[in-house]
């Protein structure tokens, strides 16, 4: 039931439907989300007076003042993308590598409505588990280790494949769980740390990235731990049949063409017989490997399967392949941003799970940590972490009035604290801006 409530019996649990009279407030977008206690003290501060609130999804509130809990929906863990600044557009007749998204599919839109928990067949509820947090700054260094004996270990095992030796997947098992428990510490570090990397190390640093993307999303999908660590080992090991294809084509400094596609469209194929030869592959290993390119309206490949006929494994591959790909720069086209990443995956009709997308933007933040944000009082800002409140009030370090346009003295801010005061806005472009590097801003910590 649709019904308008007043911001003061506003309730954390009830499912926002839109604002109520006139109001408009930046920060969110069209579609509904559950609302968090962060979420009704920005709406209440920026002067708004009424919600609009759909009680089929969420909380309803009663003739005397306290909610009632209204029967549970798996879009209670819907995750919503701000519609921010205009895209960059890529040229639309540039040849595209097997990890990039399809020619014409980077229109942005706001997040398309939430789906149903059946698309993805999940025996538990989406939910992440609550652990304590270390600090962004202690976890970070060990970040850095962990990627670069990730990264040595991939590349060992690349070079037994390429060499024709025996391919054993339990090798990576130590690296994965290494991974898996930094991301429980606090995932923000290394999920950011796997985006930074050369041109020269991307095949390798690509599987430790989507190893940790893995790992995050199945955490935050609720999977029991013996599948979290399946779904990282297959993060590691999704990629393998590259090691078979010509050195000239994986690694060739410049776009695909179309003869040198159809050839790298070959490697789920052959990674998945070299998994299946090795005999000791999970089967979560196998599928993710031969599918992650396949898309949920059928149009991917090797064997064009569409919605539920895709694993769920392979469904979290595919997202977590692809934004790791685009959110990393390689010698014909510019990384997109992490935040303008996502919001074009989210226009990607078709292309993705959508259930399993709203919870990766969960695993990741609506504000990836990196992303540059405008505020409300005209200064920009990167961010360095998401806030553990409200995925809408990350912690952010402010460098620049955007205003004056004139640099200010570098302050970091918690989004969420109660004495805050201020809050994110939209989106900007690093490159509009002319910041090169932003990564010393967040990495500085």
């Amino acid at each position: 039931m649709i019904k308008p409530v007043p911001i003061t019996r506003a309730r954390a649990g009830m499912w926002f439907h839109r604002l109520g009279g006139s109001g408009l407030h930046h920060a969110f977008v069209k579609n509904g989300f559950l609302l968090e206690a962060r979420d009704i003290a920005v709406l209440a501060e920026g002067g708004v007076e009424e919600l609009i609130i759909d009680t089929d999804k969420g909380l309803d509130v009663e003739d005397d003042g306290t909610a009632a809990l209204a029967p549970a929906t798996p879009e209670t863990e819907a995750a919503e993308v701000e519609a921010a600044a205009p895209a960059e557009e890529a040229p639309a007749s540039a040849p595209l590598p097997a990890d990039d998204p399809p020619q014409g599919s980077d229109k942005a839109s706001e997040m398309p409505a939430a789906v149903t928990v059946d698309a993805v067949a999940a025996p538990s509820p989406v939910v992440a588990p609550r652990v304590p947090r270390e600090s962004m700054d202690q976890e970070l260094h060990r970040a850095r280790r962990i990627c670069q004996d990730s990264k040595a270990q991939v590349v060992a095992l690349f070079t037994d494949a390429r060499l024709g030796r025996a391919i054993q997947p339990e090798a990576v098992m130590p690296m994965v769980e290494a991974i898996n428990e930094s991301v429980s510490r606090h995932p923000d570090a290394l999920l950011s740390v796997v985006r930074l990397k050369n041109h020269d190390e991307y095949t390798y640093m690509h599987s430790v990235a989507v190893c940790a993307l893995m790992v995050a999303l199945a955490r935050r999908l609720g999977l029991p731990e013996d599948q979290v660590r399946d779904a990282g080992a297959a993060g590691m090991l999704h990629d393998l049949g590259k090691a078979a294809m010509p050195l000239t084509v994986l690694n060739k400094p410049g776009a695909l063409s179309d003869d040198e596609f159809k050839i790298m469209k070959a490697h789920p194929v052959r990674g998945y017989h070299m998994l299946v030869q090795s005999g000791s592959a999970p089967e979560a290993v196998l599928d993710v490997a031969l599918h992650h390119h396949e898309k949920f309206d059928g149009s991917g490949y090797p064997h064009n399967l569409k919605g539920d006929a895709i694993g769920l494994m392979a469904r979290m591959g595919a997202v977590c392949d692809v934004y790791d790909a685009i959110t990393s720069n390689r010698p014909y086209k510019k990384a997109w941003g992490p935040a303008e990443s996502l919001r074009r995956m989210v226009s990607w009709n078709g292309h993705f799970d959508e259930l399993v997308l709203k919870a990766f933007i969960r695993s990741v933040g609506i504000y990836p940590v990196g992303a540059l944000v405008r505020l409300e009082s005209d200064r920009l800002g990167v961010v360095l972490e998401q806030g553990e409140g409200s995925l809408l009030a990350p912690k952010v370090r402010v460098f620049f009035n955007a205003r004056k346009r004139e640099p200010v003295f570098i302050k970091d801010i918690d989004l969420g604290a109660p004495d805050c005061g201020d809050r994110i806005v939209g989106l900007e472009s690093a490159d509009k801006w002319n910041f090169p590097n932003m990564e010393r801003l967040w990495l500085s910590q």
